[in-house]
C-alpha cells in the first residue's frame, strides 16, 4: 500500500546512494531574479542550462507594482534573469509578458505544473503546487544551479504525514483559516521532515484556489512539502490550461492523475486531524504563524505557557506591541495588504470585494493581483472598482508588500493586516508589524480599523 508521496518518489528516482540520498528527475523548475548566483555558478564552470523546455521564469519579488523601479539594483535583477532566459533558451514570465505574475499563481494557471510532477523553485513556497496533486518544494541556490546542469537534485526521503479535516467550515471560514489553524495546533515544527497530505471532506470540498493557499503554507508548519490527491475538481479545473495537455492527450493523462491518490490502507509515519465545524476565523499575533488564535480570543498569556515558550511568547509581544489578555478585536491596524504567492487569485480578491462591496476602508491598504491574467479578470468583474470606491490601491502584480523587496513595504512601527503567509520580525519592512489573515479578514480590518470578525459583515451577502 503506497501514499501519493511514495508513489511521486518512486516515479522520480533514479538512483539512491548508501547514505539514503537519492538523485531525483525533477520535471518543472521555476526560476525568479534571484537566481543570478546559480548562473553565474554556472558560467564559472563554462556550463550552460541542460534542458531548457522544462525551465520557466518568472519575475516576481522584486517586479515594482507601481511601473518601472528606480532603483539600479533591482533594474539590474531583473534585466539579469531577462538576459539568462534570452541566452539560455528558456521561457520567461518577465515584464510587459500578458502572463507574468507570481511564480507559484502562474505556474498553476498557466498549467505548467501538472500532477504527478516533482516541481522546484529557488523559493521555500513551492509547496504551494502540492495543491496539484504534484510534490514542489524549495532549494537553494547551489542546488537551483545543480537542478540547471544536470535537471535532477538530490533529496532524502521525507517521513508522510496526513492532516485530515473533518466537518463543514462556516462562511467566512477557509483555507487560510485552515492553515494557522492546524499550525497553531502542532506549532512551526509540528510537520517538520513530513511530506504532508491534506485529506477529508473539508478539503475536498476547497475550491483548487483554497488548497493553493493550504499547501503554501505548508512549509511554514515545518513540512518539506504538502499536497492534495488529484479528483474530479482538480482535472476540471487543469482542463483547457494553455501549456496542460489538449483533447485526448488530456483525457489519457487524467486517468492517470486519478490513480495517484494513496490506497485507502496506506500508512503514515503521523496522522492528526482536525474538525472545522465551529472554527472561527483565525489571526496571528505574534512573530510566527504558529502565534495563531481565533478572532474571537485574546492575545496569550506567556506566564501560562512552558518556560522555553514564555520567553518566545514575550518577546513576540513585546515586538508587536501587545499586551495579555488584550482582545484581538481590540488591535488597531495602520493598514492593510491583499496580495502574495498565498492569497491574490481570483477568488481571494472576490471574498475581500464580497466584504468591501458599498463600504470604505478606515486605513489605507493596497491590493495586488496574483498575475496580470488575475488582474485582467478582477477588472472585468470589476472588482477593481470596488477595492478604488473602498480607498484601497490597486496596483500590478509581484510579491509586492509580502517580501518588502521592491519599495511595497510596511513602516517601521506600523501594524499591518494582511493576506501573505510570514510574520516573522521585518518581514514586511524593518519594524513591521504583521498580521496574518485571509483576504476577507483583511478586508473587515480595512473597514474597522481593527483585527475583526469577517462573518458579520458577510450576512446577507452571497
Amino acid at each position: 500500500m503506497r501514499t501519493l508521496f511514495d508513489r511521486l518518489w518512486d516515479a522520480h528516482v533514479i538512483r539512491t546512494r548508501d547514505d539514503g540520498a537519492a538523485l531525483l528527475w525533477v520535471d518543472r523548475h521555476y526560476l525568479h531574479e534571484g537566481s543570478h548566483h546559480a548562473f553565474a555558478r554556472l558560467a564559472a564552470r563554462g556550463m550552460g542550462v541542460a534542458h531548457p523546455a522544462l525551465t520557466v521564469g518568472v519575475a516576481d519579488h522584486y517586479v515594482p507594482t507601481r511601473g518601472p523601479t528606480t532603483d539600479p539594483d533591482i533594474a539590474r535583477m531583473v534585466a539579469t534573469l531577462e538576459g539568462n532566459a534570452a541566452a539560455h533558451g528558456f521561457a520567461l514570465f518577465g515584464r510587459g509578458d500578458p502572463r507574468q505574475g507570481i511564480v507559484h499563481v502562474v505556474g498553476p494557471e498557466q498549467g505548467l505544473t501538472l500532477p504527478g510532477m516533482l516541481v522546484v523553485c529557488g523559493d521555500s513556497h513551492t509547496s504551494t503546487h502540492g495543491a496539484l496533486g504534484a510534490w514542489g518544494f524549495g532549494i537553494g541556490a547551489t542546488e537551483v544551479a545543480h537542478v540547471l546542469a544536470t535537471q535532477t537534485v538530490w533529496q532524502r526521503k521525507p517521513r508522510r504525514m496526513r492532516l485530515t479535516f473533518h466537518g463543514t467550515p462556516a462562511p467566512g471560514v477557509g483555507a487560510k483559516d485552515m492553515a494557522l489553524h492546524w499550525i497553531a495546533a502542532l506549532g512551526a515544527d509540528g510537520a517538520r521532515g513530513h511530506a504532508v497530505e491534506y485529506a477529508g471532506p473539508a478539503v475536498r470540498g476547497l475550491p483548487v484556489s483554497g488548497r493553493l493557499t493550504l499547501c503554501n503554507l505548508s512549509i511554514e508548519g515545518g513540512a518539506r512539502c504538502g499536497m492534495v490527491a488529484p479528483d474530479a475538481a482538480l482535472i476540471d479545473w487543469l482542463r483547457g490550461r494553455p501549456f496542460a495537455p489538449q483533447g485526448a492527450v488530456f483525457d489519457r493523462a487524467a486517468e492517470g492523475w486519478a490513480a495517484l491518490a494513496s490506497d485507502p490502507g496506506a500508512e503514515f509515519d503521523a496522522e492528526h486531524s482536525f474538525d472545522m465545524a465551529g472554527i472561527a476565523p483565525v489571526v496571528t499575533w505574534g512573530t510566527s504563524p504558529e502565534d495563531a488564535a481565533p478572532i474571537t480570543a485574546s492575545v496569550p498569556d506567556p506566564a501560562r505557557a512552558t518556560p522555553e515558550r514564555a520567553s518566545r511568547m514575550a518577546e513576540a509581544l513585546d515586538y508587536m506591541g501587545l499586551r495579555p489578555g488584550q482582545r484581538l478585536t481590540d488591535v488597531a491596524v495602520d493598514q492593510v495588504f491583499i496580495g502574495s504567492c498565498t492569497n491574490a487569485r481570483i477568488e481571494d480578491l472576490r471574498a475581500a470585494a464580497a466584504v468591501l462591496a458599498g463600504r470604505r476602508a478606515v486605513v489605507p491598504g493596497m491590493v495586488s493581483p496574483g498575475s496580470t491574467p488575475v488582474r485582467r479578470q478582477a477588472e472585468a468583474e470589476g472588482l477593481d472598482r470596488i477595492f478604488v470606491d473602498a480607498g484601497l490601491e490597486w496596483v500590478g502584480s509581484g510579491c509586492s508588500m509580502c517580501v518588502g523587496m521592491n519599495g511595497d513595504r510596511v513602516a517601521p512601527g506600523m501594524r499591518c493586516a494582511s493576506s501573505t503567509n510570514r510574520n516573522f520580525r521585518g518581514r514586511q519592512g524593518p519594524g513591521a508589524r504583521t498580521h496574518l489573515m485571509s483576504p476577507a479578514m483583511v478586508a473587515a480590518a480595512a473597514v474597522t480599523g481593527h483585527l475583526s470578525d469577517v462573518r458579520p459583515f458577510l450576512e446577507g451577502r452571497g
